[in-house]
């Protein structure tokens, strides 16, 4: 069971350490989402390696007609929605079978930090977040691999006491409006 003081791994790592695809392929989704080690890619695998293996053992399960796989298929579905890993109207054991890493790197709170235009970059991003200036419906949040869910999308934004709340302050991106032109004079 292991001492319940001490942090466990929440990643596996690689079988065979020197492959050099593997290698060329992490170093890319590194700099791609703007990580800080493979580390975390390891755990967005692991994480999809667990939904994956649920899907299939629920497909055994469902084969057979277990009466609790079909209470199990629909909670897993509710979560990978929940996190917006899966589309609603795509909740199938074969698209859960389909997901990537990418879809699991998509959903941290770095990348979407980056998509939203709240930094220039996504290691800038990662640095707004660990230094606290960004929050979640008002609540710091200082992990930049947390999971955000599909309805705490909206509420990304900076942290009401950060220095980056002031538009006007030199690391904030730039937001560039679009000045539309009245075509007929009122």
């Amino acid at each position: 069971m292991g001492d319940p003081r001490f942090h466990r791994k929440k990643y596996e790592t690689p079988k065979h350490p020197w492959e050099a695809d593997r290698i060329k392929e992490e170093w890319e989704l590194q700099k791609k989402y703007g990580l800080k080690n493979k580390r975390e890619i390891w755990k967005a695998k692991s994480i999809l390696r667990n939904f994956r293996s649920q899907a299939r053992s629920l497909q055994a399960k469902l084969r057979y007609g277990d009466p609790q796989a079909e209470k199990q298929q629909k909670a897993l579905f509710a979560k990978l929605t929940k996190l917006g890993i899966l589309e609603e109207g795509n909740a199938t054991l074969d698209a859960i079978l389909s997901l990537t890493v990418e879809d699991i790197l998509r959903r941290r709170l770095q990348t979407i930090v980056y998509l939203k235009g709240l930094a220039r970059t996504p290691k800038q991003a990662r640095q707004f977040i660990v230094h606290g200036h960004i929050a979640i419906n008002g609540r710091r949040v200082t992990i930049p691999g947390y999971l955000v869910r599909r309805e705490e999308e909206e509420g990304i934004e900076y942290y009401e006491h950060s220095p980056l709340a002031d538009e006007l302050h030199p690391m904030r991106p730039q937001v560039v409006e679009k000045v539309e032109q009245e075509e007929g004079g009122e």
